[in-house]
């Protein structure tokens, strides 16, 4: 009896040194895990954007570079922020449909993203945010705000603090520890994460009309986030969910004649 008593001892003691061994794994591997930063840079000269220039623009303790273009008469710019995975160049067909569209725009790698070399972390993410969308709004133009999967963290954040006339979130999250808590239900997530973007907080300050838009195929940020997200809204537009539409999927499947006409009516509003 005793014996067994000592091997359930050692296995109990087993568990708890492999349990803390992951915690504290996740823990200091945390952004790697978190961001997927590596990826190819487009130049602007290999796309359709002829009137589009590179920018560099300092933040913080580095510089974020990215593309702009002014709008045609009577249309917004759209502050455009980036999902998770590579840099800001490879949407490049987005820019170009806004830009034949009469929108101006205006995209950009966060520091620590592959056309703007730095350390990545919330913080940094959201202060580079700030400035790009001060940046486009000194240009005298009308702002519309677009966050796309990670950016749905920063953009909900600006707009919370800065005027806009309307926000769009593609594929949000509640918030990135949500996501992670379901991903990870068995780790102590709430604890040791450290860039949670509590967009599900941030929302109850943003004035501006919203629009969210959600595929139910998305493995990556379930659509319950961008439906929860949505209950959240104070002012609420429209609620876009895409049958079948995994993450990747809402420019081809149609985003754009979504986004179009809630611009146009934010901004006649």
């Amino acid at each position: 009896m005793k014996f067994l008593r000592r091997i359930l001892l050692v296995v109990v003691i087993l568990v708890i040194v492999a349990y803390a061994g992951v915690v504290a794994y996740m823990y200091v591997n945390q952004r790697a895990l978190q961001y997927d930063a590596q990826g190819e840079i487009t130049a602007l000269a290999d796309t359709a954007l002829a009137g589009a220039e590179d920018i560099v623009v300092p933040s913080g303790d580095g510089a974020v570079h990215g593309w702009y273009q002014a709008p045609q008469a009577g249309k917004p710019v759209i502050v455009y922020y980036k999902g998770n995975s590579g840099s800001f160049t490879k949407e490049h067909e987005r820019y170009e449909q806004f830009v034949a569209d009469g929108y101006g725009f205006v995209a950009f790698d966060y520091r620590g993203f592959p056309a703007s070399p730095g350390v990545i972390s919330q913080q940094g993410i959201l202060d580079d945010a700030t400035t790009m969308f001060d940046w486009a709004a000194a240009k005298g133009f009308p702002l519309v705000i677009w966050g796309r999967s990670l950016g749905s963290g920063p953009s909900t954040y600006v707009a919370s603090v800065r005027d806009a006339e309307a926000l769009l979130l593609e594929t949000p999250f509640l918030s990135a520890v949500t996501v992670a808590w379901e991903r990870y239900p068995f780790l102590p997530v709430g604890l040791v994460m450290q860039d949670q973007f509590p967009v599900n907080e941030w929302i109850a300050d943003v004035s501006e009309p919203v629009l969210v838009a959600h595929g139910t195929g998305d493995v990556t940020i379930d659509v319950s986030n961008g439906e929860r997200l949505y209950q959240l809204v104070p002012n609420k537009d429209e609620l876009w969910i895409e049958p079948g539409a995994g993450h990747s999927d809402l420019w081809a499947r149609g985003i754009w004649r979504h986004a179009e006409p809630f611009f146009e009516r934010a901004i006649a509003d």
